[in-house]
């Protein structure tokens, strides 16, 4: 609905539980073509010229990792896991800031969304969206799952954000580190986003309340993607930005369930969201036509993507960051499953973007070798991802795919991915979507159609009883042929010129991993002890 009257709107019901007294406009939960009537009349942004809408999100064109706190809070201290993901943030100057933030939004013109997460009823929770972006509610809603017409009237929200992207944090005042802040308190289920505006920061809050809320249940909160197969056959893509995460889910011979973050529980695995959140540059039309489409089209927000005075996208240019994304909903790719839900998987994939060039593009892992891979979560950050990294990928390990989104301890996570894997005898691989033939700069980056086929082989079980060797440096099992990928492509080695400088690169991999795998060794059993990557030099 949307009010018009000239007076301010108080105690109106979209506002309830946001702490937001009355708002000079109130919209709420508009439409897609609303929003976007609303967002070009702010000059917020402009058209493509299929009709996408294309913002830009200022100096933020990534997640500000360095700026999330959570708050300390006697309710639920003692079961977050601090440290540098999970920052300190006192109660009393969570009050201070979430009071200055309210009172900043205070007769303004608002924007809010009722929506959910959670495609699973048993394991959803309500979310209302309160914001001064009329781009940023459509953002939402096409992230979330929206509620249908009837269960709107009485929607009550679990969780609410309060977005002022245009709110400058003051450090001294809010005991936060810069003039931007992404706060969660679990005890008062708020989240306060400030002096952003990268929408991803309101995608990746809620994901962080669902690492917190679902394991207390028995779910495995998962930072992949997933799909189902012909035989109804799920799959799961774990896997950091980059890695190809949305790309490969995204399969025309399978059933798209979700692109980024899932649960894995007793009645199978659910997605979190109702959309998709691309990253779009030097997106190919044939390599990935179903995102390529969905990106050209009415209702899709365009964040950072270059266009010319008619409209016309140019997604190879960078000008403004490499992390350009497409942000639509789940139903504009064309083989998805509108459900948001699947059966047992069938196959777990890790993903990995090698930046070192020396891991295989597939390799079979043994349940412990999974939960070490897991835990390890190595790969390579891509520029642009994350505010302030440079022009080159940076090798990572970011324990469970997904460190930065975790408020408990990782081991939480590990746990319930061992004995899910066992329960259900999960076939488990890793994947290299990095580089191949040398390292960055050197190597080139591994094709997307090889990869595709590995997986396809993967996925029909054509590698359950394939001739394997034996990595020496890694100890992972490789597949010796695979149809429609050269013998050279499999062997990480042999794809190198200067074997030597293989050598070289594969131990220096391999003491990272032994030196992080220290960070966690006391957390898992013995199995998985057993499995780790050992130096043997």
């Amino acid at each position: 609905m949307t009010q018009t009257e000239p007076a301010l709107y108080r105690d109106a019901v979209p506002l309830a539980g946001t702490g937001v007294q009355a708002a000079a406009m109130l919209h709420a939960n508009l439409t897609a073509p609303a929003l976007v009537a609303h967002s070009l009349r702010k000059n917020e942004g402009r058209l493509s010229a299929d009709g996408a809408l294309i913002v830009r999100t200022g100096v933020h064109t990534g997640r500000s990792v360095a700026d999330k706190f959570v708050v300390d809070e006697p309710e639920t201290s003692a079961d977050v896991w601090w440290g540098k993901v999970n920052q300190r943030l006192p109660r009393a100057k969570f009050d201070v800031l979430k009071g200055r933030v309210q009172a900043y939004l205070q007769g303004r013109e608002l924007f809010t969304q009722d929506l959910y997460a959670g495609a699973d009823p048993e394991n959803r929770i309500r979310v209302r969206l309160v914001t001064t972006g009329a781009w940023h509610a459509l953002f939402a809603r096409n992230m979330f799952i929206r509620p249908s017409p009837e269960e709107l009237p009485g929607f009550v929200p679990d969780y609410v954000i309060l977005h002022a992207p245009d709110f400058e944090a003051d450090p001294a005042l809010d005991g936060v580190r810069s003039s931007t802040a992404i706060a969660l308190s679990f005890a008062e289920k708020i989240i306060v986003i400030a002096g952003t505006e990268y929408a991803g920061e309101i995608k990746k809050s809620i994901f962080t309340v669902m690492n917190w809320i679902l394991p207390a249940r028995g779910v495995l909160p998962m930072h992949c993607s997933a799909n189902i197969g012909p035989s109804e056959d799920s799959a799961l893509f774990f896997g950091l930005s980059g890695t190809g995460k949305t790309t490969l889910s995204s399969d025309p011979t399978r059933r798209l369930i979700g692109d980024d973050e899932h649960g894995w529980g007793p009645h199978g695995v659910f997605n979190f969201e109702g959309g998709c959140y691309a990253k779009v540059i030097d997106l190919s039309r044939k390599s990935e036509p179903e995102i390529w489409a969905a990106t050209h089209r009415f209702g899709t927000v365009l964040e950072n993507v270059v266009a010319d005075g008619q409209g016309h996208l140019d997604l190879t240019d960078k000008t403004y960051t490499e992390n350009t994304r497409a942000c639509y909903p789940v139903e504009f790719i064309p083989n998805v499953e509108l459900s948001g839900r699947g059966g047992m998987p069938k196959n777990v994939i890790m993903l990995t973007a090698d930046a070192f060039g020396v891991l295989p593009p597939i390799s079979r892992l043994t349940p412990a070798q999974a939960m070490y891979h897991f835990l390890s979560g190595y790969t390579a950050r891509v520029a642009g991802t994350e505010k302030g990294l440079g022009a080159e990928p940076q090798a990572t390990f970011s324990t469970c795919f997904g460190s930065p989104f975790l408020p408990r301890h990782p081991q939480v996570y590990g746990k319930l991915l061992q004995a899910l894997i066992k329960q259900h005898g999960v076939s488990c691989w890793l994947v290299n979507t990095g580089w191949t033939g040398g390292a960055y700069g050197v190597g080139r980056r591994m094709s997307i159609a090889h990869t595709r086929a590995l997986l396809r082989a993967a996925l029909a079980g054509e590698l359950d009883n394939a001739a394997c060797r034996t990595d020496p440096f890694f100890g992972l099992a490789i597949p010796e042929q695979v149809i429609g990928v050269p013998d050279e492509v499999l062997d990480p080695r042999r794809a190198w010129d200067d074997k030597a400088a293989y050598d070289e690169a594969a131990r220096a991999l391999v003491r990272r991993f032994v030196e992080n795998f220290a960070s966690f060794a006391d957390h898992v059993d013995d199995e998985v002890k057993a499995a780790a990557i050992r130096d043997a030099a």
